[in-house]
């Protein structure tokens, strides 16, 4: 057992506001203690930049890192389903040790960018010829191993898919390293969950309504409920699945999802791209929450999730980075506040949808609570009992200089390039730093992917 630790920071932010001259005391077990705006900093470690909580990335495919920047050039129609074809050519030829290279430098990468815990939506499974590893964990431990190397918290989310489209009998061949039964994808959690590693912790995905059937779905999601995991799904990311769930099921995906499952706190609808106000109120009705990720969903050209008729509502939502063409938490928060403004033509749609105020701090209090949900970890800021991460920023960034402290967020979230990280802790320790080393088994993984 560590002993408590003490921090104190000039600013931090602390229920949704900058607090000034706060003692941050970590227990033991790496969770806060106290946080005490005007204390004492006799004791404790002084840091040098404003403090802001860890945020939880709540939708990864680590793997997925090894193609952004590479899917960027084509000719004719190119859209989300062309990208998918060129993203599963990565997908069949990455081995556990690329992955774990892949992973590694991402990690680093996350951290870098504000986030303290990833929610690995967790797909690969079997060997490049589609049959199954010796150990079913081969590839999941390898996410794992990135997760200790780099200190960043992770909640592994193995993921059942099984058919390649609403009413398919299978997978495509190109689809074979996903196969799963909801047999396997339970045991894996529960071997993730029985390894009891810090900051590891395991919940469960199902794919999507077209790769999963409706028994298998109520099976997992049962199975769920009763170890209290959090359930990811993604939900009407494009059209085409829309109208292919409509033509299938005479139901549009959420329509279908809140009549056929038992949705609750612990559900994560990632995407939700497509939904009408009905599905929203349906949603909000359930306590389910939303996983939003702008620039993938900017990128893969899917649409704009309506972030006012759900935020308005108070509805629950939380940030990923997906595909990892991004891997800044702040980039994520200024993407979701841009899209909503180009699609409306108006300003501070969060700061609408809130209530009023600053539209950078709606946006990061809504991210804190919605990581939570998403992980099934106290992740939701600078409080007693929450785990102690936190991210310390370059106080002489350009994007502060000369800004009063109580703009810093807006500074932080709005003025680009913005403040960078300076130090990351995740439950009071210190996060790796991205070292050469890392990069370098990066680079060789990439290498071998694309030779």
């Amino acid at each position: 057992m560590r002993a408590d630790t003490a921090y104190f920071a000039p600013q931090a932010w602390v229920d949704g506001a900058w607090a000034f001259d706060v003692r941050l005391d970590v227990a033991a077990d790496g969770t806060w203690r106290a946080i005490t705006p005007q204390g004492s900093a006799r004791g404790a470690t002084v840091l040098d930049g404003p403090v802001l909580p860890g945020i939880v990335n709540a939708h990864s495919h680590a793997f997925q890192r090894a193609i952004a920047g590479l899917t960027e050039q084509g000719s004719g129609t190119d859209d989300f389903w062309s990208w998918r074809d060129r993203m599963y050519r990565a997908a069949l030829r990455i081995t556990p040790a690329q992955l774990e290279a892949i992973a590694t430098q991402l990690y680093a990468e996350l951290l870098a960018g504000g986030y303290t815990q990833v929610c690995e939506f967790h797909y690969l499974h079997n060997d490049v010829d589609g049959r199954a590893y010796a150990d079913p964990l081969e590839m999941s431990l390898a996410l794992v191993r990135a997760a200790q190397a780099t200190g960043i918290g992770l909640t592994l989310l193995p993921t059942l898919y099984m058919r390649s489209g609403f009413g398919a009998a299978g997978l495509r061949d190109d689809q074979r390293r996903f196969a799963g039964t909801p047999a396997s994808v339970l045991r894996m959690a529960e071997s993730i969950n029985a390894l009891r590693l810090p900051r590891i912790n395991a919940g469960i995905a199902l794919h999507s309504l077209r790769a999963v059937d409706p028994g298998a779905l109520a099976e997992v999601a049962q199975a769920a409920k009763a170890a209290g995991w959090p359930v990811h799904i993604h939900i009407a990311e494009q059209v085409q699945e829309v109208n292919d769930c409509l033509a299938h099921h005479g139901q549009r995906p959420i329509e279908w999802l809140l009549d056929h499952a038992s949705l609750d706190a612990r559900w994560n609808l990632v995407h939700a791209t497509h939904t009408t106000p009905q599905e929203l109120q349906g949603l909000r009705a359930a306590a389910a929450s939303v996983v939003i990720c702008p620039s993938t969903e900017a990128n893969l050209g899917d649409g704009v999730f309506d972030y006012p008729g759900w935020a308005g509502q108070g509805g629950c939502w939380s940030i990923g980075s997906d595909s990892h063409v991004t891997r800044r938490a702040t980039e994520e928060l200024r993407l979701l506040e841009y899209s909503q403004r180009l699609t409306r033509r108006q300003r501070n749609i969060a700061a609408q949808a809130g209530g009023g105020g600053s539209s950078a701090a709606w946006l990061l209090q809504g991210a804190l609570h919605g990581g939570s949900a998403a992980a099934g970890q106290p992740l939701g800021g600078l409080r007693a009992g929450q785990r102690a991460d936190f991210c310390v920023l370059e106080a002489q960034a350009p994007s502060l200089a000369g800004m009063a402290p109580v703009h810093v967020l807006d500074a932080v979230v709005f003025s680009s390039p913005d403040a960078g990280v300076a130090a990351v802790h995740v439950a009071g320790l210190a996060g790796a730093a991205l070292h050469a080393r890392t990069q370098s088994a990066f680079a060789s993984a990439m290498q071998a992917l694309w030779a």
